[in-house]
């Protein structure tokens, strides 16, 4: 899998929301100093134990012009948790507050090269993406954190310095392609 490279555009999408909305990623771009593209699903642990992590940095960074988005590329006729309805019952139940979205043809994923959920995409104002990795470097013990690498990615772009770490290695669970049709 190629995706996207550190210093390159970030593939625009229009993916559909648990809100019921369509959202574009030009239209964030349009509004916002930066936009963390989250791949991210429902059943991953990683997911599950960064959830609230994700949320505060929503909440500590939101009124700076930045913005998560959430994005689900599982196949969820092998993984059911992951369908578009589960979907929202987790927004719901998770009080998500950043927008969760459904790639149901995995474009969005391939195109960006996501392999694990949770992976970050943080792309600037312009949509180049300037970082690809983890959130921390410490996904079981939020107090253990050393290293916050996208709240220092999304700090620097704020900022305009240069990002120190512009790709990290990603845990979590691996994104669950879907399977070529027998035919």
């Amino acid at each position: 899998m190629t995706g996207t490279a550190i210093g390159s555009y970030a593939p625009d999408f229009e993916l559909p929301g648990v809100d019921g909305e369509v959202h574009h990623l030009a239209r964030y771009l349009e509004s916002h100093r930066a936009v963390c593209v989250v791949f991210m699903c429902n059943h991953c642990p990683y997911v599950r134990l960064y959830i609230d992590r994700l949320k505060q940095i929503q909440d500590d960074f939101q009124g700076q012009g930045v913005t998560l988005i959430g994005i689900n590329p599982n196949d969820d006729t092998r993984y059911p948790d992951d369908s578009f309805d589960k979907m929202k019952s987790f927004a719901i139940e998770q009080a998500i507050n950043f927008p969760y979205l459904r790639d149901v043809t995995q474009e969005v994923a391939e195109a960006f090269g996501a392999e694990r959920t949770p992976e970050i995409y943080l792309l600037d104002s312009e949509g180049i993406l300037r970082y690809n990795g983890a959130i921390d470097d410490s996904p079981q013990n939020p107090d253990g954190v050393q290293k916050a690498y996208l709240r220092e990615a999304i700090a620097s772009i704020l900022s305009g310095t240069a990002i120190a770490d512009t790709h990290t290695h990603t845990i979590g669970c691996s994104v669950k392609w879907r399977q070529p049709t027998e035919g």
